[in-house]
């Protein structure tokens, strides 16, 4: 299973939680409240993506954090590289160095091409889209069935 780490994943529930709500400057106790998750790990987060470029950080009374761009402009792919680094399937995907095979594995070509799909989906989906569930409706859904309230019509 490939699977992002769980700080990414709170990274991109945390930034989508401020594309919700562009205009509004919110701390990091307010997100963890809003988001449920621990304020610890939120503040963690909020960090990482200052430090990317992805959220401002206002000081001060009016303090808080705000996406520093649209949410439209602000992919998957960014928020996870803030928190993950570039983004790898396999060692030799980020580490080429690193790994003793290099010259000889079969694989490699090809976990690269792979690499490159994943990192090219991931950079498609914007904050923005991860605030609309129905920019994941599979089309066929929507056209030959009448909309239902199931969990099951939206992609993983």
């Amino acid at each position: 299973m490939i699977i992002l780490s769980r700080l990414a994943d709170y990274g991109v529930i945390v930034a989508t939680h401020l594309a919700a709500f562009p205009d509004r400057r919110v701390n990091a106790v307010t997100v963890a409240a809003e988001t449920r998750l621990p304020r610890a790990t939120v503040a963690k987060v909020l960090k990482a993506l200052a430090h990317a470029g992805l959220v401002t950080a206002f000081r001060g009374a009016g303090g808080g954090y705000r996406l520093a761009r649209n949410a439209a402009a602000i992919s998957v792919a960014e928020v996870v590289a803030a928190i993950d680094g570039d983004i790898g399937l396999t060692q030799c995907s980020v580490h080429v160095d690193e790994c003793a095979r290099t010259t000889y594995c079969p694989t490699r070509p090809h976990w690269a091409a792979i690499n490159r799909a994943v990192g090219e989906a991931l950079s498609a989906v914007s904050l923005e889209a991860m605030l609309t569930p129905a920019a994941f409706i599979r089309r066929t859904a929507l056209s030959s069935n009448p909309p239902q309230h199931d969990e099951s019509r939206f992609l993983a």
